[in-house]
């Protein structure tokens, strides 16, 4: 990996079209990182800027407004937690937070959901991971819809026979649709967004992928593997990961 290198507003503009996307607010006093995801979210449909600290997220926040804010735990200075709690106290921008935190810090995740993040996520995560979460918040919260080509290259997903259009919620085989219900396509939709991440149950239920408790998954997880597999007793694409959850396998 090279060396992290200035970005011109310009580039954080990322194009004429660039006040239609989503904008980001990534705040982490990890340059790396900070360079990591700005790419990443670029390359994946998003206005992005950046912060190094809670001084400098405010200053930015002072003339633009964000459709969501990417934010770390730990900070020299203000915390991610007492920044989130005094933008939630002061009701100045109800922006959505997706907050990162350490893998195993328990308590900053419960201190971070008290003061008002929409959301969570240990480090080190998984990129595809990241971008399912905040797509999910943002279609939560009813901002501004993820362009199509963000989804995916070419707005679908292939495995197998099949392939999936991101834009219509449609499945095909070959040239033929196969018909899903609402809950199966929203279900497929979640796993396509980020092949190759494990969901947990808890994940797809608070995702909103399914409707109902954690038993509804695995009812809905077998109706649509009836649709895809070949085999649905021996999946080759919907797969169950031992205890965690379940995975979208993309093979040719």
């Amino acid at each position: 990996m090279t060396a992290p290198r200035p970005h011109t507003l310009a580039e954080e503009a990322g194009g004429a079209c660039a006040d239609d996307l989503p904008h980001i607010l990534v705040v982490d006093d990890d340059g790396r990182l900070r360079e990591l995801l700005r790419r990443f979210l670029s390359d994946n449909g998003f206005r992005v800027s950046t912060a190094a600290d809670a001084a400098e997220a405010r200053a930015r926040m002072a003339g633009v407004s964000y459709d969501l804010m990417v934010l770390d735990v730990m900070m020299p200075g203000e915390s991610g937690v007492e920044l989130t709690h005094d933008l939630r106290q002061r009701q100045r921008q109800r922006i959505p937070i997706l907050m990162l935190t350490a893998m195993g810090e328990a308590e900053d995740r419960i201190a971070g959901l008290e003061s008002g993040v929409d959301d969570y996520l240990a480090k080190p995560f998984e990129p595809r991971e990241l971008l399912l979460r905040i797509r999910t918040i943002l279609r939560r919260v009813g901002e501004p819809a993820v362009p199509q080509a963000a989804a995916a290259a070419g707005g679908e997903v292939r495995f197998g026979a099949f392939r999936f259009d991101l834009g219509q919620n449609i499945l095909w085989r070959g040239e033929l649709p196969v018909r899903l219900t609402e809950a199966e396509a929203t279900l497929l939709r979640a796993f396509a967004v980020a092949p190759g991440v494990t969901f947990t149950r808890e994940d797809l239920v608070d995702g909103n992928a399914v409707n109902g408790g954690i038993r509804t998954v695995d009812v809905q997880i077998t109706r649509l593997r009836r649709k895809i597999e070949p085999d649905p007793k021996f999946p080759r694409f919907l797969q169950t990961v031992r205890g965690k959850g379940y995975v979208l396998r993309l093979e040719s």
